[in-house]
């Protein structure tokens, strides 16, 4: 009997703990460059069970193995590509590779595939709440919007000829902004998922050399909504036939203390 509370009840935290990922999935599917959530459950304090007889305990034969807990184990992030999305923004950047952005936040370094930057009030390029975007040689000073980029994520402002008010003909030299830093890393099972599709690690970050980059672009969220209904759906239920079931065994429990007790 008690073992059925325990049963219905980790199964009951576990669907909850399910269904927060799963919501927390569902709310980030418009954020650019989000990797979805897969949560995996587990059991522990497994017990062997035996076959013996009615009086002779001897020569008992194992039959199987049961466990009274089920808990979470891990939760694990996708981290296939999403789709693409032109906007036509100058300041939107999509990794059509592996890789991350670069970010200085105030708890140091993170790393992104959300593309979505910027201009602050200093001129710089920077992810929202976040920090300012790494260029190879520092931030990213933007000091005109009229820029191109190139797919190694060179920012450029194009030589251009414009007239003086003298009427003489000025020349302005190409100017190049900076280049985004582009990293990627060996083990992304190191990777640490953070709030707003940061990530932070321990691991040596390796400069990409020749990164893809996808200007006026974002890399849409890889989250399948219907994969993600479909999954709150069992797990609600799953949730709710726990808390029927331990309903059950409560009044059952009750019962057995109040009628059968005064037999």
């Amino acid at each position: 009997m008690y073992q059925g509370f325990y049963n219905l009840a980790s199964g009951m935290l576990t669907q909850s703990r399910n269904l927060n990922v799963v919501s927390n999935n569902m709310v980030n599917i418009q954020t650019p460059g989000y990797k979805s959530d897969r949560m995996v459950g587990t059991t522990f304090q497994e017990e062997m069970l035996y076959r013996t007889g009615k009086y002779y305990k001897d020569n008992s034969q194992p039959i199987a193995t049961t466990s009274k807990i089920r808990t979470a184990d891990q939760t694990y992030v996708n981290y296939e590509q999403g789709g693409f999305e032109q906007t036509d923004g100058v300041l939107d950047f999509a990794l059509a590779d592996k890789g991350f952005f670069c970010v200085d936040t105030p708890s140091g370094v993170r790393y992104t595939r959300n593309g979505s930057f910027y201009v602050d009030d200093e001129g710089y390029l920077a992810l929202n709440n976040q920090g300012r975007v790494q260029g190879t040689e520092g931030p990213i000073l933007i000091t005109s919007e009229d820029f191109i980029v190139d797919s190694r994520g060179t920012i450029t402002i194009p030589a251009t000829t414009i007239a003086g008010e003298d009427g003489e003909v000025e020349e302005i030299e190409e100017e190049v902004l900076g280049t985004l830093r582009i990293v990627d890393f060996e083990d992304y099972g190191q990777l640490h998922k953070e709030d707003y599709g940061m990530f932070s690690t321990n691991q040596e970050p390796q400069d990409q050399e020749n990164p893809s980059i996808m200007w006026k672009s974002l890399e849409e969220s890889n989250v399948d909504m219907i994969e993600e209904m479909t999954t709150m759906m069992s797990s609600q239920r799953a949730l709710q036939s726990a808390a029927q079931v331990i309903k059950m065994y409560d009044q059952i429990m009750s019962k057995a203390a109040s009628d059968v007790g005064r037999l």
